[in-house]
């Protein structure tokens, strides 16, 4: 059967999948729109198992608030022209949303689609729930790095500040005393070693490691960080007599 460039244009315009394949799929389909969509899906799902190896190092963060929760979501994909792509980025919107809804939706459907029709490997990389009462978000302009934070207590654009200087400075804990012994262990082997080239006498190894550690532990951990838009103050001091309960931090 010859089909129209019309009826090409249309497919393409419901799919986004190429002309030449559109027009494969519709002689196929003996011109039905419907069965040719299917018969397209089909080889889609084909070409997704070619895809199921590839790397996924590209993406956008999403986050969805409200009502005193929010869901954030990691959206991968292979490149970043597809995660730039309007599309991917309404998609990683639509799964935080349902995960706001319902923390174990499954997203399979979504992601088929975007399959389907972007023609990489996608995945839902990672997704939080965090609930608290006052919160913050903050994503980053590129949409790479996204961060929620729910504080005990004061006001939302705190939480926001908070949200946007732990993007900037990469906290990896809370709280100093949340940074694993192995971590410590690690970081006082390279010390010793710095410590025995620059001749420090080793009697005094102990008491310049115990102010290592303490430095350590604090600049991995949120609330001894300095205030990214206020250095002379940590966001402990900022926070006053509120605290953070807890944040979580995605990133691509």
């Amino acid at each position: 059967m010859t089909v129209t460039l019309e009826q090409i244009k249309k497919l393409r315009d419901a799919t986004g999948v190429s002309t030449m394949a559109c027009k494969k799929a519709l002689e196929e389909a003996n011109g039905d729109q419907e069965k040719a969509v299917e018969i397209l899906r089909k080889k889609g799902e084909a070409k997704s198992e070619a895809r199921a190896e590839r790397s996924t190092s590209q993406g956008v963060i999403a986050i969805v608030e409200k009502s005193g929760k929010a869901a954030i979501i990691n959206l991968a994909c292979e490149t970043d022209f597809v995660a730039r792509n309007e599309d991917f980025i309404a998609s990683a919107k639509k799964v935080a949303e349902e995960t706001l809804k319902d923390e174990n939706f499954d997203a399979k459907q979504i992601v088929a689609d975007l399959n389907f029709k972007l023609g990489e490997k996608i995945e839902v990389k990672e997704k939080k729930i965090i609930e608290g009462k006052v919160l913050g978000s903050y994503i980053h302009s590129n949409n790479k790095i996204g961060v929620v934070v729910a504080l005990s207590g004061g006001e939302v654009e705190m939480a926001k500040d908070i949200a946007m200087h732990a993007a900037a400075m990469n906290p990896s804990y809370l709280n100093p005393e949340e940074v694993p012994e192995e971590s410590v262990a690690k970081e006082k082997e390279i010390w010793k070693e710095l410590l025995k080239k620059e001749g420090k006498p080793e009697q005094i190894w102990d008491k310049i490691m115990i102010g290592k550690e303490k430095k350590f532990r604090e600049e991995n951990a949120l609330i001894k960080q300095p205030f990214v838009k206020n250095p002379e103050i940590t966001i402990e001091k900022l926070l006053g007599t509120n605290k953070v309960e807890k944040f979580v931090r995605l990133s691509v």
